[in-house]
């Protein structure tokens, strides 16, 4: 009788961390090596491998690594029945996806975790403590050098250095002083002419079509084309200029000399999601650089753009403000009053440049009317069935939420159990000689530090729990929101911002008149 072999799924990492190491000639943390080690180890074990997943210029806590993503959903369907790594910090330096996955979820799939340099294997009950201890101590480095980089930044933007990974148009990076920036010349010009002619009464539209008519690439366009480093356009019509980069552009102090920076902020080292900072933490440093902008014209602008302000007022918003785009470019519609009193919604797109949009358009009474005859249908069609549920599927994602958050808790909670076992066994050895009372101190301490932080995350986690839930009962009764809209006759702003994500309207058809709407609800 023979017995198939063991299949073995072999997982590399390499991050921009490694290279900066590594000397040119250096490999010994290439993907090339941790292959060939991981393959001769494999060929050793007599095992066969099912695939090599391997993920290139990736942190160790990057949860959105392709690779280790894909070994992931394969680990749950039991195409293997290993995972190779070099060490464990390869597959994560995160001791909570050590605990999820590595004690949590492979077990529970069959799977076998192995890391060769620093000796972890599930098979091993006996190495289980360093396994979480090589954890705790990925993660305390994650954090450390977060820290480190956060003040290393910090300081730097204190000083008035320059640290993005882009100039701003107008500007390029200095060669030859890091974090000094340097006038762009062929941009700076653009830039002056933007101020000059807002300063000469056009306006910010106006300038935009100025620029368009005359072929002049907006700022992304010119930097891919002078082979300069740019962020990527989330839309369409990337090539334009529009609306809102003058008028950021207008506002924005670098074109004085000025540096400021710290506009936006990391959520947590674990991820890369920023938030908007308040004004007064931002950093500004004066007089950093060779301005492009005369503080005359710089003045006047400002005088300008104050002036025009229009200063907002409860009742003042429009009704689809924010929520009707462009079926065409995806761009949010802008709202204009006609000569005769009614205000439309159009696509400022088609006003920046001539054949750039299909040139959405739609009157504000059309496209209410157009939504309250869904609304109403809907509930007519949903209130004549007793199973809500079927029909409507906005609980799905919540319901998945719940039991991930659920999963979290139960892993949290058993290490909790972990640790206060582990503490009670290091009193033991400790009593038994084993343990010095210098070695007991410093292991109980760290064990008690983390038994505390996954007490907190069990505390937020239900937290969370008890939001999703929440979200949940309120799906549950939808009816009764459906209940509360039947027979509309008018719309306010509360009704479009509790129903309605976003409308995409598109462009009148020659021949029936009609308008192309879609409407994305918010249940």
């Amino acid at each position: 009788m023979t017995t198939s072999k063991l299949r073995v799924a072999i997982y590399c990492r390499l991050s921009e961390e490694d290279r900066n190491k590594q000397s040119e000639t250096d490999d010994s943390n290439s993907i090339q090596n941790q292959k060939s080690m991981l393959l001769q180890y494999s060929l050793e074990q007599g095992w066969e491998v099912y695939n090599i997943y391997s993920d290139d210029d990736y942190t160790g806590s990057d949860r959105r690594r392709p690779e280790f993503n894909r070994l992931l959903d394969d680990a749950e369907n039991h195409k293997f029945d290993i995972v190779l790594c070099k060490t464990q910090s390869r597959f994560t330096r995160e001791l909570e996806l050590v605990e999820k996955y590595i004690h949590g979820l492979f077990p529970v799939w069959g799977i076998r975790f192995i890391s060769i340099v620093d000796n972890a294997d599930t098979a091993n009950k006996g190495n289980k403590k360093s396994r979480q201890i090589n954890g705790l101590v990925n993660e305390w480095y994650l954090e450390d050098m977060s820290e480190n980089i956060k003040s290393v930044l910090t300081d730097r933007r204190k000083n008035g250095y320059h640290i993005g990974a882009f100039a701003l148009y107008g500007y390029k990076k200095d060669p030859d002083q890091k974090g000094h920036l340097i006038i762009d010349e062929e941009a700076a010009k653009v830039v002056r002419e933007v101020f000059t002619l807002f300063s000469q009464g056009y306006g910010k539209t106006a300038i935009a079509r100025i620029l368009n008519d005359r072929g002049i690439p907006n700022p992304t366009e010119y930097k891919r084309l002078h082979d300069l480093r740019y962020k990527q356009p989330r839309t369409q019509n990337s090539t334009l200029w529009k609306y809102f980069a003058i008028s950021d552009m207008l506002i924005n102090e670098i074109y004085i000399g000025n540096m400021v920076q710290g506009k936006y902020g990391s959520v947590s080292y674990k991820t890369k999601q920023n938030k908007p900072r308040p004004k007064d933490q931002w950093y500004r440093v004066e007089g950093t650089h060779e301005p492009i902008i005369d503080r005359e014209l710089w003045d006047n602008v400002q005088a300008l753009i104050a002036q025009k302000a229009k200063p907002f007022t409860v009742g003042q918003i429009g009704l689809f403000a924010r929520k009707a785009r462009c079926m065409n470019c995806g761009y949010t519609l802008r709202t204009n009053k006609q000569r005769d009193g009614r205000r439309y919604l159009q696509c400022p797109t088609r006003h920046v440049a001539k054949d750039s949009c299909i040139g959405s358009f739609i009157s504000v009474p059309k496209l209410e009317k157009a939504v309250i005859d869904e609304i109403n249908k809907l509930s007519a069609e949903y209130l004549n069935k007793d199973e809500l549920i079927e029909n409507v599927q906005f609980n799905n994602n919540l319901r998945e939420q719940q039991e991930e958050v659920n999963m979290e808790i139960v892993a949290y909670q058993k290490k909790i159990s972990e640790y206060t076992k582990g503490i009670r066994e290091l009193y033991l050895d400790k009593v038994k000689g084993i343990l010095s009372e210098t070695d007991f101190l410093e292991l109980s301490k760290d064990f008690s530090t983390e038994k505390e932080r996954l007490e907190k995350l069990v505390i937020d986690s239900q937290k969370k729990l008890d939001v999703i839930e929440r979200k949940i009962q309120a799906g549950d009764n939808r009816r009764q929101l459906i209940e509360q809209y039947t027979n509309l006759e008018h719309l306010d702003r509360e009704i479009v911002d509790k129903l309605i994500d976003y409308i995409l309207v598109g462009k009148k058809d020659p021949v029936t008149k009609n308008v192309p709407i879609e409407i994305h609800w918010n249940f």
